[in-house]
């Protein structure tokens, strides 16, 4: 290695990290791939081996039988209900994590109490809220579900909205207070505009989380507001396996995560570094 000039060296090494880099891309971006080709292809190619790498004609009635029997449906329920709850969530936690940050409401431990509370596992609280829930009548409803994703993301987002809200330096909302802004104008004109990224950032992780839920989800419903994670488990079945259908509903839930991380990256880069930094 004495003998290789420095620039040759410094090549080599940029050449395999590009390598690494691309391997890397490649094992992660393959079985995405693979789940869209999979939709797109006949019986005969999913189940043929050697197996077909790509569909050699595009297929959309994976995609249409979806529509046809109303199982698409699921989706939107999942829209509905990540969408709302994050919402909320993102309403109250937010003046929560004002509260924490400026006020030190409860004191030191009260942020660490609360986050505290994500990290319980949800199947150890199932049971208890299918029973309250049954009692409520809120079983298969949107407002029941709503509610509990929105009281599963509240500390998640008062964590990490605490975080942003202290990197905001007090003078700028004490220049507001002392212009006549009451302390709901601070929140509006200074500290919203000052955390965005962060605000974004912490959306879209908690609209990600809501999505993603499968065990409320399958314990809260039953047919009306039934979400397309619990319809995936529909088409496995004792003698068979969807396959077309499987892959046809998965990409159906995967398209709106990616426009909303895909649209949101910006902030999403920017709010994850601040986060690292107070978080």
């Amino acid at each position: 290695m004495k003998d290789v000039p420095f620039h040759r060296r410094k090549e080599t090494k940029l050449v395999l990290r590009y390598l690494i880099a691309m391997v890397l891309v490649i094992i992660f971006v393959f079985p995405i791939y693979w789940l869209f080709a999979i939709s797109f292809k006949t019986p005969g190619e999913i189940f043929s081996f050697p197996p077909v790498w790509y569909p050699k004609s595009i297929q959309f009635n994976n995609y249409a039988v979806l529509f046809k029997d109303g199982d698409a449906k699921t989706v939107g329920n999942s829209l509905v209900l990540s969408s709302v709850s994050t919402f909320f969530a993102m309403i109250f936690g937010t003046i929560a994590a004002y509260s924490l940050a400026r006020f030190k409401t409860g004191g030191e431990n009260l942020g660490v109490w609360i986050i505290s509370q994500r990290m319980m596992p949800p199947v150890a609280i199932a049971f208890p809220i299918f029973l309250f829930y049954v009692w409520l009548g809120w079983v298969d409803t949107y407002i029941g579900l709503i509610i509990l994703y929105t009281a599963f993301s509240l500390p998640y987002v008062i964590w990490m909205m605490r975080g942003y809200i202290e990197e905001i330096p007090l003078e700028l909302e004490e220049s507001a207070l002392i212009d006549g802004c009451n302390r709901w104008e601070v929140l509006w004109k200074v500290v919203f505009p000052m955390a965005r990224s962060g605000l974004f950032a912490t959306a879209v992780f908690t609209f990600v989380f809501s999505w993603n839920d499968f065990l409320f989800a399958l314990v809260l419903t039953r047919t009306e507001v039934t979400t397309y994670t619990v319809q995936v488990t529909h088409y496995f079945g004792g003698q068979s396996n969807f396959w077309s259908k499987i892959a046809a509903m998965s990409v159906l839930g995967t398209i709106p995560v990616f426009i909303t991380v895909a649209t949101l990256q910006r902030y999403l880069v920017r709010g994850i570094s601040m986060g690292a930094v107070k978080g």
